[in-house]
């Protein structure tokens, strides 16, 4: 039997990679023959980086940069197996874990050391860019990270603004990119980006995704009219208008950002996944497909990794199972879009602290039970 398993992480317990790792122990004590293959799955945000090099190869490189709070701080990024290809998660140089709670303030954090990581990928000769965006802790509309490139922003005094954060916003006038990295127009750069939020308004990067990173209901008012004076200047200055644009609010106005300044592209995560594994040619290849995530509910029909393993999978008319950490509310939507069966891992009572603890054994248990049922029923005439 050939399987493919494909996860997702198991956010704030295993990376997707540990993930397929524990589900592949659990297949292997049932059949040791079975031809598996492990495809980790990411949708932008942490562990990004190390599920695509995991499932294509290629090298992880660090490299400090500037931090969320203007500190400096060991990030890393990708190089895939070509030479040409890298995969950033700004996350590692610009993400909310990065910054302390008690420390959590949009108008303060800057995207800076995502700008300093895409110039080190330029520097490694990498012409295609692979960005994901999710976990931000910033809210600056891209503009840290297009200062870090070389990019200039004026007040109306006609003073350079050397200020982070999203505090500057609204005291841009002018932006000038005569000085910005003369690479950039030669590089591809795609984002990973899974919602649709508009750069501003009720829901806007500010209204939606400001409290989470710490802003108070007077500084999400004050942020959401600095990134509609950030879109203002963007389009008086370079002829760009992404106010409106979905996804444009992404990791605190970064997607707009990145469009902006660099000419990239949005694209779903999954599709980004799916299009650099090769997935297609390798779901088409086996006859089981494994997915799972930490938790399975009515949101995961949205673009989450499951649906779009499962998505592929009946392209080639393949069944897919899939293993939850937990099944919440709407979880049975999945079975509309493509997964045929769908398990939690929880196997006994247990508060969540004990299952986070066990998961990677509790995949495993999951992952013999499963298989020696679909082996015991291969049999039977249904």
């Amino acid at each position: 039997m050939r399987i493919l398993i494909a996860p997702d992480s198991f956010k704030g317990s295993l990376s997707a990679v540990a993930v397929a790792d524990a589900i592949e122990q659990g297949l292997r004590k049932v059949v040791l023959t079975a031809d598996i293959k492990k495809i980790p799955m990411a949708d932008g945000g942490e562990g990004t980086v190390e599920a695509i090099i995991t499932a294509v190869g290629g090298d992880i490189h660090h490299q400090k940069v500037i931090g969320p709070l203007g500190e400096e701080v060991k990030a890393f990024f990708g190089v895939l197996g070509d030479g040409a290809t890298a995969v950033i998660e700004m996350a590692a140089a610009s993400g909310l874990p990065l910054v302390p709670e008690d420390k959590r303030n949009p108008m303060n954090t800057t995207t800076y050391g995502t700008g300093q990581l895409i110039r080190a990928a330029m520097d490694k000769g990498c012409n295609r860019i692979i960005i994901g965006i999710g976990g931000s802790a910033t809210n600056d509309g891209g503009v840290g990270m297009a200062q870090a490139l070389g990019v200039k922003f004026y007040d109306a005094e006609g003073r350079v603004i050397d200020g982070f954060g999203g505090k500057v916003l609204e005291h841009i006038a002018h932006i000038d990119i005569n000085d910005m990295d003369k690479r950039v127009k030669d590089v591809d750069i795609t984002v990973a980006c899974d919602v649709t939020n508009p750069l501003c308004g009720p829901n806007g990067a500010a209204a939606i995704y400001g409290p989470q990173k710490g802003a108070t209901p007077e500084m999400v008012e004050e942020l959401d009219s600095g990134l509609a004076n950030l879109a203002a200047v963007i389009k008086k200055d370079l002829g760009i208008d992404i106010k409106d644009m979905p996804g444009a609010g992404a990791a605190g106005g970064l997607g707009a950002g990145l469009v902006a300044f660099l000419g990239a592209s949005l694209k779903p995560g999954m599709d980004i996944m799916i299009d650099v594994t090769h997935m297609d040619e390798l779901v088409s290849q086996c006859d089981l497909v494994i997915t799972g995530e930490g938790r399975t509910d009515e949101q995961t029909v949205f673009g989450k990794v499951p649906v779009g393993v499962a998505s592929v999978a009946k392209r080639h008319d393949k069944p897919v199972v899939c293993l939850s950490g937990s099944l919440g509310d709407g979880a049975e939507r999945v079975y509309e879009h493509g997964v045929d069966a769908l398990f939690s891992i929880i196997d006994r009572p247990m508060d969540l602290a004990a299952a986070m603890s066990h998961t990677a054994e509790l995949l495993e248990r999951s992952a013999i039970s499963i298989f020696r049922l679909l082996l015991a029923t291969r049999n039977i005439n249904m």
